[in-house]
């Protein structure tokens, strides 16, 4: 492997403080793949899978306080705390490395060091970033061969630059109080331990990829966001692109690799994949918007995946898979979770190796009772993707007709709205608000603000990022249409008034055809609303009730969010006077 002199002094200095037995790189070829998950295996961080059934799978179980990114143990560590902004854990630089020093101190005792150099973004691509990660997990070493591009051809386009993301990962003693993930912008660092959870350890994914990469692209006059990337193909044969930002386990991946209705299907759509979580965009010579997925895996949510909710998404779990804190079927060698099929198979064991009794399952509980963790994951290659989009691969991306913004709502928010122009498009992705789910540690179901998905992702202050955002406005000649999206949206009884899954090709449709300027839409404080008779709703289950409460737009509920919105404003500090006006005007429209 190509020698790189600012790699192999910060591997030394690595090595020196954490005492590893020994130091193996990662180069990416198969043969030492093989030899790694051999390795994982017989240390007990692996257990194969069934060789048939599923090849080259295993089932990795993370400890049981370590099963979701840990919000309050991430830290922004800039020089000022006014840098990384009031919505971040701050920590100056200096304070955080004198926390860290003891605890990676001899760490790695009797472990393997293994180094790990990656592309973010295809090689050659302008969007291409290159990290280098070191850890002492072997399923982390794994992970990330399967979740970016590895070894030689990094380092070869590394070449002897210093240009390159220090990510440093340890296990440690997994201790929540010795728990910590901290990025250091200005030294383009992240440094990791106690945490064996992908979204903590694998530092290619949540923390370069958004929390550096959106302080690099502060920089660079360009965005790092937590968005999938679709394209719809129409019976023309033409596709055009979207962007969608959601908070992790609100059906981001659902949308990404969605099947049409097989009416559309026999119509000629189709739907292809870029990518289900990240999106880096760059205004284009065309004065469009231009996104990459600069990751080359999945690393989903396993539990509701099923042939019938996303069968491209399992599908790409069928074989070169790492699964995390699923169950294991002891009869066949197989996993289960909940919602895979309708009836568990009979002799379970759940999430932590124990066996599992179906009876006790509670669903106030379902970390404690449910064979699967609520969280579990699977981490896949992107080349196991049915619908995976031949543009995966274009260096200079794709041209983005739409960007939407969507959460988790019971109430008041719409199935779809559009914004009026680009400064109110940011405005409702700055005041979106989803109810949390499992995928980060903390009370299930609380309505929470999460800018463009990326309150915990954006890795400086929010109202700068806020106005990065604007700049934008005026450097798109041809700006993407901006939309939000509410699939969950209930009725009195708490059901469901949407159908969702496939049926969301529907809404996508409109989109487009707004987009293209082929249909009207209606003014409402909150944006432009469609005219029911331009949404398709031909076979569903909607009575005329129903579609009305999907659109309804309550002022009292709306002048209870605006509120919420300035107070939220308030918390951010300052934010940009565009998106107070827009904030304004709605509470003058709502009065």
């Amino acid at each position: 492997m190509r020698e790189n002199r600012y790699v192999r002094l910060w591997v030394g200095e690595v090595a020196s403080l954490t005492a590893p037995d020994r130091v193996e790189w990662i180069d990416g070829s198969e043969g030492q793949i093989n030899a790694l998950r051999k390795t994982a295996c017989l240390g007990g961080e692996l257990i194969p899978l069934n060789g048939e059934k599923l090849p080259n799978c295993f089932l990795h179980r993370s400890h049981p306080n370590d099963v979701a990114r840990t919000e309050e143990r991430t830290f922004i560590c800039t020089p000022t705390r006014e840098e990384a902004g009031n919505l971040n854990r701050w920590c100056d630089p200096a304070e955080m490395l004198a926390h860290l020093r003891p605890i990676y101190r001899g760490c790695m005792r009797g472990k393997t060091l293994y180094v790990i150099p990656f592309s973010m973004g295809s090689q050659g691509s302008p969007f291409a970033k290159i990290g280098v990660q070191l850890t002492d997990s072997v399923y982390v070493a794994l992970s990330m061969g399967i979740m970016t591009r590895v070894g030689e051809t990094v380092m070869d386009a590394l070449g002897d630059s210093p240009d390159f993301v220090r990510c440093l990962h340890a296990l440690a003693d997994c201790d929540p109080e010795r728990r910590y993930i901290a990025h250091f912008p200005q030294d383009r660092t992240v440094l990791s331990v106690g945490s064996g959870y992908g979204g903590n350890a694998l530092l290619g994914k949540k923390c370069f990829a958004l929390r550096l990469a959106s302080y690099l692209g502060k920089q660079e006059g360009w965005l790092a966001e937590h968005m999938l990337i679709l394209g719809v193909q129409d019976p023309q044969g033409e596709v055009r692109y979207m962007a969608a930002a959601f908070p992790s386990a609100c059906g981001k991946t659902n949308l990404a690799m969605l099947v049409p209705p097989k009416k559309y299907r026999d119509m000629g759509y189709r739907v292809w994949t870029v990518g289900d979580d990240i999106a880096w965009l760059r205004v284009g010579k065309d004065g469009r918007l231009w996104a990459v997925n600069p990751e080359n895996g999945f690393f989903g949510v396993a539990p509701g995946t099923s042939a019938e909710t996303n069968p491209n998404a399992l599908a790409c779990t069928g074989r070169d898979t790492l699964f995390t804190n699923v169950a294991l079927n002891t009869d066949d060698g197989t996993v289960w979770w909940e919602g895979l099929t309708p009836t568990p198979p009979p002799h379970l064991l759940d999430w932590r190796g124990r066996p599992w009794d179906p009876k006790k399952a509670d669903k106030r509980d379902k970390a404690g009772t449910y064979a699967a963790h609520p969280n579990a994951r699977f981490t896949a290659p992107i080349r196991n993707c049915p619908v995976l989009s031949r543009a995966f691969e274009k260096a200079e991306g794709v041209p983005l007709s739409a960007i939407v913004f969507g959460g988790r709502r019971a109430t008041t928010v719409p199935l779809v709205r559009q914004a009026r122009n680009w400064s109110h498009g940011v405005f409702l992705g700055s005041s979106m608000a989803s109810e949390t789910t499992a995928a980060a540690t903390g009370k299930v179901g609380v309505v929470r603000r999460d800018p463009m998905a990326m309150r915990p992702f954006v890795g400086y202050d929010m109202g700068r990022y806020f106005a990065h955002w604007l700049s934008f406005g005026a450097r798109l000649t041809h700006p993407p249409c901006i939309f939000g999206v509410n699939w969950f949206r209930t009725d009195g009884e708490g059901k469901f008034l949407w159908q969702g899954y496939g049926e969301n090709f529907r809404v996508l449709l409109w989109m487009l055809d707004r987009c293209q300027g082929k249909v009207g839409a209606k003014e409402s404080p909150i944006g432009y609303l469609p005219y029911l008779s331009d949404l398709d709703t031909d076979g569903l289950d909607l009575t005329g009730q129903d579609l009305r409460q999907l659109f309804s737009v309550n002022e009292g509920e709306w002048r209870r969010e605006a509120a919420e919105i300035r107070a939220f404003y308030r918390e951010i500090g300052t934010v940009p006077p565009e998106l107070d006006a827009e904030l304004s005007r709605l509470e003058t429209d709502l009065s």
